[in-house]
């Protein structure tokens, strides 16, 4: 949600979703293998 958040506002940037949702993959990598 907040990366559709973060493209629908121009004022936020693309560049705080895209950042969100990469951690957010991170994690779930971390989480599958450990």
């Amino acid at each position: 949600m907040s990366y559709v958040a973060g493209c629908g506002t121009p004022g936020y940037g693309n560049s705080v979703g895209v950042i969100l949702v990469l951690y957010v993959l991170l994690v779930i990598i971390l989480a599958t293998f450990f």
